[in-house]
């Protein structure tokens, strides 16, 4: 697999540069998150990062490659929304045991 050398800016990266792999299209991924375990009282947490163009060349707006942006508020998580399936409903109430008819 390949790899690029991508750089962090804000956050507790901000100035690294890291070997990030690439995907089967030559694009890093879209987010890039690092886990910060739980120590000396403190939390869990985990830094997420959003993938954006490093800039555009002057001559022909070419982009120059991606770097990761610090994003607080982290990922914004989202749930798959299909056209064709149903919004999730509780099953109705059973009206108990169907008494048998004589």
């Amino acid at each position: 697999m390949r790899s690029e050398n991508t750089p962090f800016r804000g956050g507790p990266l901000d100035g690294r540069v890291l070997p990030i792999l690439l995907g089967p299209t030559g694009h890093p991924p879209k987010w890039y998150e690092v886990p910060v375990p739980a120590h000396e009282g403190h939390p869990a947490t985990v830094h997420a990062y959003r993938r954006e163009p490093a800039g555009y060349s002057k001559r022909l707006g070419l982009q120059k490659g991606w770097v990761y942006a610090y994003a607080p508020e982290g990922r914004e998580r989202r749930e798959l929304r299909w056209p064709w399936s149903k919004p999730r409903t509780a099953p109705p109430p059973s009206a108990g045991p169907a008494e048998p008819k004589e």
